[in-house]
C-alpha cells in the first residue's frame, strides 16, 4: 500500500456489521498498517522495538520483563524476544535487581539515546509523522477517542 495516498474506504460499508464491530476491525487494520509504515521509519530496529524503548522510558524505575510486558499489552515470551534483539544491538541491559536477584531490570543505554537523537532529528521526523496522521482530528474528537480505547481496554482486561 502507499502510505502517501489517501486510503480508499468507498469500497467498505458497516452494512449489518455493528458499529462496535466495524471499530474492532477498523483498530486492527490501522495497526497493522501504522507497523508496516513504522517499521519503514528505522532501518535498523523494528516499531515493536522502539515501541518497547518508548514503554522503558515511560516507567518510573527500570521496568522488570513482567512489567514491561504489561505496559507493552504483549506476553513475556514476546516482550522477552525483542528485548533480546535489542540487547545484540546494544540499545538496552537488562541487569540483576538489586533487592531481588531473580528479577532482571531493563535499562536504555547511552547508544540507543544517541541512536535516537542521530536518526530523529530530536524527535521531529516523529513529531512530523505523528502530525500527520492527527491531522485535521480536534482535541475533543481526540479526547473521546482516548477515553473510549481506554474504556474498551479496561473492559477487556475484565473478560
Amino acid at each position: 500500500m502507499d502510505y502517501n495516498k489517501e486510503m480508499n474506504m468507498d469500497n467498505v460499508e458497516f452494512g449489518n456489521m455493528p458499529p462496535q464491530a466495524f471499530l474492532l476491525g477498523l483498530l486492527s487494520a490501522f495497526d497493522n498498517r501504522y507497523q508496516a509504515a513504522a517499521d519503514a521509519f528505522f532501518k535498523e530496529i523494528t516499531w515493536k522495538q522502539f515501541f518497547a524503548i518508548i514503554c522503558i522510558n515511560l516507567c518510573k524505575e527500570a521496568p522488570t520483563i513482567n512489567e514491561l510486558s504489561e505496559v507493552m499489552g504483549s506476553s513475556h515470551q514476546n516482550v522477552k524476544q525483542i528485548l533480546l534483539k535489542l540487547e545484540k544491538k546494544g540499545f538496552i541491559s537488562m541487569m540483576p535487581d538489586e533487592k531481588d536477584k531473580r528479577k532482571q531490570r531493563i535499562f536504555v543505554t547511552d547508544e540507543a539515546e544517541a541512536f535516537f537523537e542521530e536518526n530523529d532529528n530530536n524527535g521531529q521526523r516523529s513529531k512530523y509523522i505523528i502530525g500527520r496522521i492527527f491531522e485535521g482530528i480536534d482535541e475533543k474528537s481526540l479526547m473521546s477517542a482516548i477515553q473510549t480505547i481506554m474504556k474498551m481496554e479496561r473492559n477487556l482486561s475484565e473478560l
